[in-house]
């Protein structure tokens, strides 16, 4: 007896035979024929997060010239173009230390997705992939890489977010264990993990037992598995609150120019990002502009834009250190840096000579991760508002880098007996992996 899923793949290979594919073998009929995807050799994800929709425009896509203060505003660029080492690739006049390693980056200036008005449903779909769900609470990018590759080390968590945490972020049904540490301090780590000063250790080992009997007591009465998911999250704490390592939020023990060279707090929470993957955490997220240094941060509505170039010009030194600095200790081919943002922004300039929000078109920036680096992939029209050549949906940027670290975008999870693909069908950039 047929399934549903079993009556679907027949559809699909009868659909195939119809468009003029070659007939299969007996044996064959019936069965899907298999996806081939390239398996990449990244390591490690740093995920840098530009929170509140960053301008492509104005960053990793510049057209022409507008002019926000014309009594007409003129749609287009608020900065001047400047040429990289990529010939033919340009970038914002602001990113001039990131021109200069453009040879190591991708920008994807074609990602695209339905979500225009609601930053928080933006967020989410640039975190899971996927629109929100009422029946499926779905796994974010770092849940699912820690869900499939763990740490690589068992002295480290699998996922940390340096910034404040989500539910956007979150493991949904995987489960405590694709979770994530998050820590806002990059000089002390996670206060959680410490143990007060007026507790001794022998106290604190004493309490420790005492938990530890009193969840055993609620697993045999309940035995449900949120009793599970809480001894794991226990454990996890514990063995993280060691020496081994808390010693790594020991950023004096850099050397000064380095720290220097990253820059301000963001820069150091980069820094930080490496030290982490040192020791063998899989995925990092780090959040950018926690403290909204020019006013705004990426949501530049009305006189937001105005100090936009401080964000731009904080990101251009972080990132740029940050390739340097992987590539120095032989990292880069190991370690893939996503940015990230929810959307992008209008060329059009609002009432107050700021951006709106813009789903349609905007860019997304690759580096490292031993990929087949262009410089730029995507073409958009003169406002960069449609996409002109090489469409990458959302689903389609997560099979990028899941296939660059070895995941099979295709494969199924499973939500108590729902399959759950890992992607919404997502097919990778395949001119990355040449």
């Amino acid at each position: 007896m047929m399934n549903r899923r079993d009556i679907l793949k027949a559809v699909g290979m009868s659909g195939m035979a119809a468009s003029g594919i070659p007939n299969l073998l007996p044996a064959e009929q019936g069965k899907a024929l298999p996806l081939v995807f390239p398996k990449g050799k990244v390591e490690h994800c740093i995920h840098i997060w530009l929170g509140g929709g960053a301008a492509q425009i104005d960053t990793w896509d510049p057209k022409a010239m507008g002019d926000a203060k014309a009594a007409k505003k003129k749609a287009g660029s608020y900065y001047k173009a400047i040429d990289t080492v990529v010939p033919g690739v340009q970038v914002c006049e602001h990113l001039s230390r990131c021109a200069g390693l453009m040879d190591r980056i991708t920008a994807i200036r074609t990602v695209n997705h339905d979500v225009i008005d609601e930053h928080a449903a933006a967020v989410n779909r640039m975190h899971t992939g996927r629109p929100v769900s009422g029946t499926t609470v779905y796994p974010s990018l770092g849940s699912v890489i820690a869900n499939e590759r763990g740490a690589a080390s068992k002295d480290v968590p699998a996922y940390v977010v340096i910034g404040y945490p989500s539910s956007s972020r979150a493991p949904g049904f995987l489960g405590s264990k694709a979770g994530f540490l998050y820590l806002l301090d990059t000089d002390s780590g996670p206060e959680g993990f410490k143990r007060p000063d007026g507790i001794t250790l022998d106290r604190h080992l004493r309490r420790a037992d005492l938990l530890k009997e009193m969840r055993r007591s609620a697993a045999r009465q309940r035995g449900d598995l949120s009793i599970g998911q809480y001894d794991h999250a226990i454990e996890e704490s514990l063995r993280l609150s060691g020496e081994k390592f808390m010693k790594v939020f020991n950023l004096a023990g850099e050397n000064p120019q380095l720290r220097e060279s990253f820059g301000s707090e963001f820069g150091q929470r980069c820094l930080l990002a490496r030290r982490l993957i040192q020791r063998g955490v899989r995925f990092i997220e780090v959040a950018h502009n926690l403290n909204f240094v020019n006013g705004t941060g990426w949501d530049v509505h009305n006189q937001g834009i105005l100090n936009q170039h401080v964000l731009i010009k904080e990101l251009d030194q972080a990132l740029s250190t940050m390739i340097l600095d992987l590539e120095k200790h032989q990292l880069l081919d190991k370690t893939l840096i996503v940015v990230g943002t929810e959307f992008g922004r209008p060329a059009a300039f609002d009432g107050g000579g700021g951006r709106g929000h813009q789903g349609s078109a905007f860019s997304i920036v690759l580096a490292g991760g031993g990929l087949n680096h262009k410089g730029v992939y995507g073409v958009t029209d003169d406002l960069s508002q449609k996409v002109v050549e090489n469409s990458v949906s959302v689903p389609d940027l997560f099979a990028t880098i899941h296939c660059s670290m070895g995941i099979d975008p295709s494969k199924e999870l499973h939500d108590g007996d729902r399959p759950v693909p890992i992607t919404d069908m997502g097919k990778p950039i395949m001119d990355l992996f040449a």
